[in-house]
C-alpha cells in the first residue's frame, strides 16, 4: 500500500511505520501530536509522542529547529526504570528548553494518551511555551514559569486505531474547538458490495458505496462550520493481506489556497512543516488528523 506521506516531516519523531508487516499491536499503539509554539522568539514545532506496550506507557518530546533543520529530542519513559516526574533540558538553536513532566497520578484508558492527572510542560526563558494536561496549577508552581499570551496550537495528530468493523477516536478540528466522537465503519451490504461510512457525534457525514471501485478518494465535509477534507485509502482492507491497514486523513481547509492544496490526490501530498507553517503564520493554522485503521483478527 502506498502510504500517505508522513505529516511530521523528515525531522520529526519517528513512530511505528504503518506499512510494516508486524503483527504486534503494541508496536502501533502510538499517538503523535505536533504543536506550533513560540521558542526563543521564533516559531517551532514541538512533537509529543505517547506510546504503550507490554512494559507500560511511554512519552517522547521532540523539538524541531526549522532554522537548522535538526531535531532535538528528549525520551521520557515514566514507567519501568525511570521516574514518573522530572525535568530535562536541551538546546534548540542556542536556546535552552526545559521539559517538565509529572505522570505520577496520571489516569489512562485503553490508549497511550493519559486521560487526566498529569502535566507536560516546556519552558523557555521563564515562559511556558507548551503545557499539556489538567494539572496546570501544579505545573506553574513547579516551573515558576509565566504563561505566554498565545497558547501553543495543535496542528497535526497521528494515531492508530483498531477494530473489526468500527474504528473510533476523539477529534478536535480547530484550536480550542469541540471534542467530537469520530467513527469509521466499513461493512458489506446484502449484495456483497462493501461500503464506507464516517460518522461524527453519531451523525453520518460521509458515505462511500461501491467501495471496491472507490477504494481511494477524497471528499469534503463540514464540521463546526469548517470545511474538512477527508482522504481515504482502504486498498489493503479489500485487496491486501489480513494484516493490512487503511489510512484516513482529515484536514481542515481554512483558505482557498489550503482547499486547492488539499484537493490533490493522496499520492501527490507532500507535507513539510518548515514550508507549510512559516514563523509568521501562528494564527489560523489548519489541522490534520491521520488515522491508521487496523483490523482485529
Amino acid at each position: 500500500m502506498k502510504d500517505f506521506p508522513s505529516c511530521f516531516g523528515e525531522n520529526g519523531v519517528q513512530v511505528a511505520d504503518s506499512s510494516s508487516s508486524s503483527t504486534n499491536k503494541s508496536a502501533q499503539n502510538v499517538v503523535t501530536c505536533v504543536y506550533q509554539c513560540r521558542v526563543g522568539g521564533s516559531s517551532r514545532l514541538i512533537t509529543v509522542t505517547w506510546s504503550k506496550n507490554l512494559m507500560g506507557q511511554g512519552l517522547g518530546v521532540g523539538i524541531d529547529d526549522s532554522s537548522s533543520q535538526s531535531l532535538c529530542k528528549v525520551d521520557i519513559k515514566p514507567w519501568g526504570f525511570s521516574k514518573r516526574r522530572g525535568c530535562k533540558s536541551l538546546e534548540v538553536h542556542s536556546c535552552k528548553v526545559d521539559v517538565y513532566w509529572d505522570l505520577s497520578s496520571a489516569k489512562f484508558g485503553s490508549g497511550p494518551e493519559p486521560l487526566g492527572g498529569f502535566y507536560v510542560g516546556a519552558v523557555v526563558d521563564g515562559q511556558m511555551v507548551l503545557l499539556l494536561g489538567d494539572l496546570r496549577k501544579e505545573a506553574f508552581k513547579k516551573t515558576n514559569a509565566n504563561p505566554l499570551p498565545h497558547n501553543a496550537a495543535l496542528v497535526a495528530k497521528k494515531e492508530h486505531v483498531f477494530g473489526k468493523k468500527l474504528y473510533g477516536t476523539k477529534a478536535v478540528f480547530c484550536d480550542n474547538g469541540q471534542i467530537h466522537d469520530l467513527v469509521i465503519e466499513c461493512g458489506t451490504a446484502s449484495v456483497g458490495d462493501p461500503s464506507l461510512v464516517i460518522r461524527i457525534d453519531s451523525k453520518t457525514v460521509m458515505q462511500v458505496k461501491r467501495l471496491r471501485w472507490k477504494f481511494r478518494g477524497n471528499h469534503t465535509i463540514l464540521v463546526d462550520g469548517l470545511a474538512v477534507e477527508v482522504f481515504w485509502d482502504v486498498h489493503n482492507w479489500l485487496f491486501g493481506t489480513s494484516l493490512g491497514n487503511a489510512v484516513f486523513m482529515f484536514r481542515t481547509c481554512l483558505s482557498a489556497a489550503d482547499k486547492l492544496w488539499a484537493s490533490q490526490p493522496p499520492s501527490d501530498l507532500a507535507w513539510s512543516f518548515s514550508e507549510r507553517f512559516p514563523e509568521t503564520k501562528l494564527q489560523g493554522l489548519s489541522f490534520s488528523l491521520v488515522l491508521y485503521a487496523w483490523k482485529n483478527q
